[in-house]
Formats: C-alpha cells, structure tokens, sequence
C-alpha cells in the first residue's frame, strides 16, 4: 500500500513471472530505464504465479531495491490470467500496462502504445505482432485461425488476442472479472463493457531464454474459450434465449412425431413398438430433450436475474451525466 500523502503512481506496470529467473532482473532493468524521467509516478507489480526456479528471491530482491516495485508470490500455480488478475487488482495507477516477463515483449514500444492512446482517446491499446518470429505451423498458423475466430465471434476487429502487452485505463480493466484463460479475451470483454480498443503493431522477440509456456496442445483449450466468450457477449443476461430456441424445436419436432404416431395408432391400428419403435423413441428424447433445454435457460434467467438483484449491479454502463447540477435541483 502507498504511503498516506504519497503520491498516486500515473502508470502500473503488471508482469506476471513463472520460472522467469533468466529474464527477470534485465526486464526490470529495461522498463525502469524507459520509464524513468518521463513516465512518472509509476510503480511495478511483480507476480511469481508460484516458480519453482530462483524467480521469486530475485523478485524479492529487487522490490527491496526500488519502493516503487510490489512483488507478489502466489500460494500455488494458478495460471496467467489469475496471475493477471492479482496484478491488476494490486495496480493503483490510471494507466496500467501488462506485459510478460519472459523478455519477448520489448518496453521501447511502450511510448508508442501511450502516445496512441492520448491521440485517440481509447481504453485500451492491444499489442499486435505483425511480424512475429516463432514457428509457423506450429504456432503462427494456429495463431492466426484463433485470432480470425476471435475476431468473427466477439466482433472486435483486432489482429492478435493473444498478447499480453496492452495497456488499459484503469477504470476499464477493473471491471472485468478474469478467471480461466479469458486473458486474451480481454479486448473483447472490454469492448461489451463499452471500450474503445485500438492496436498498434510491436515487436516480436525471439525468446532470449529459456523455453515457452505454450505450445499447439492450446489449441483445444482456446476452442472451448471462443464458445465460453461468445455465450458470454451475447447471452449472459438473456441464457433463455440461446437454449429456447434448440429447446421449443426439440419440443416441436417431438411432439409431433409423437402426434403422427398417436393417429397413426388411432385410424390404422398400428402396434407402435413393432412398427415405429425408433421413431417412439426419437419423439419421446427429442420433447424431453426440448424440456431439459427450457429448463435450463429458466434457471439460467433466474441466476442472472438473482445475481444482479443480490449485488445490486445495472446492466449497463454510463459513459457521462449531462447536466447533473440542474437534475439535482429539479429533484430536490
């Protein structure tokens, strides 16, 4: 915590570590010397998401080095975008930049990603690796069919999700709530809570050490996010209206199979279980089916409904009040 009467830092610089021992103190070096002099107040938030190499007692040496740097360890693994979250909930500055800590991120390119802001106004400038480094086949091609996903589905024209180097107005990456691996969703989450996001091209560094977190075997898990991150943007407060529909056509299409069964039954007789045995069973899945799926967006409704209730949360966001003083007077 800041000292009482301390001043504010304007920047928060968010960098989250694991197994980063090679990297860690020249990362350190690189971003105090960029951010010296003109980038002031600025303090550091250092995360070790629990390494099992020397990452946290150098860490710990150079927070006790320089006041202006908080290093944090967290009890077990948990993840980047938990590691994220900490630094982020941690970061008192109005401008808050994250990067990773493995030196493939260069902080020269930082001054750019600030100007852009200030020149646009945006709340969020993303990193984009316009000429990235790595392997093709095995990284830059499922790269690029995620990030082309990404895009389709959130809505956000953007061409690298998956970077961490972005910088953030801090009243923007404070209200989104980040579990999982929604780290490179951030954009998007953002931009449904009203955001405006810009990219600037950066530099992509060859990894000077050591060797990546990640590899292809992401690429399922980054599938199941863009199904989580779609449902999210576009039926969070509303689940009925994505299970409903699949619900009242299996309800639908059951029942009247069922019905065509019924008066077949009725008119010619017919032993349903010898002649239409499949088809009694499909009518009678597919109604319990469109059941279970009704069901299921009613409770979702009632989740979402309780949630905003109990935490007492709008649905939406103000940008600004116009003319608050005369509203107040009028009301009085």
């Amino acid at each position: 915590m800041f000292e009482p009467g301390s001043a504010e830092p304007k920047y928060s610089i968010v960098v989250p570590f694991h197994n980063e021992e090679e990297s860690a103190a020249e990362l350190y070096t690189q971003l105090a010397d960029m951010m010296n002099g003109r980038y002031q107040p600025v303090e550091f938030v250092f995360v070790d998401d629990h390494s099992t190499d020397r990452t946290p007692e150098i860490l710990g040496r150079i927070a006790d080095s320089d006041p202006r740097v908080r290093a944090i360890r967290l009890k077990r693994n948990y993840g980047q975008t938990a590691a994220l979250a900490a630094g982020f909930d941690l970061a008192h500055g109005e401008i808050i930049i994250a990067m990773d800590g493995d030196l493939q991120h260069d902080p020269a390119d930082i001054p750019a990603m600030l100007d852009a802001m200030e020149a646009t106004g945006c709340d969020l400038v993303s990193g984009w690796r316009k000429k990235r480094v790595d392997n093709f086949l095995l990284r830059r091609l499922p790269s690029r069919t995620a990030n082309w996903m990404m895009a389709k589905l959130s809505g956000v024209n953007i061409h690298d999700f998956g970077t961490t180097f972005k910088v953030y107005r801090r009243e923007i990456i404070k209200e989104i709530a980040l579990y999982g691996e929604l780290h490179r969703f951030i954009p998007a989450l953002a931009s449904w809570n009203g955001a405006k996001v810009i990219e600037v091209p950066i530099r992509n560094i060859e990894r000077p050490q050591g060797k990546s977190h990640y590899g292809i075997s992401r690429t399922t898990r980054v599938f199941f996010d863009l199904i989580t991150i779609r449902f999210l943007l576009r039926y969070m407060t509303r689940p009925l209206h994505f299970f409903g529909p699949a619900g009242l056509g299996g309800m639908f299409l059951g029942g009247t199979i069922l019905i065509w069964l019924l008066f077949d039954k009725i008119l010619h007789g017919s032993h349903l279980f010898l002649k239409h045995g499949p088809m009694l069973l499909l009518g009678m899945i597919l109604v319990v089916f469109g059941v279970q799926l009704l069901a299921i967006g009613l409770l979702g409704e009632l989740m979402t409904r309780t949630y905003f209730d109990a935490h007492r949360q709008p649905v939406y966001r103000v940008e600004s009040t116009l003319g608050s003083s005369q509203f107040t007077n009028a009301h009085r």
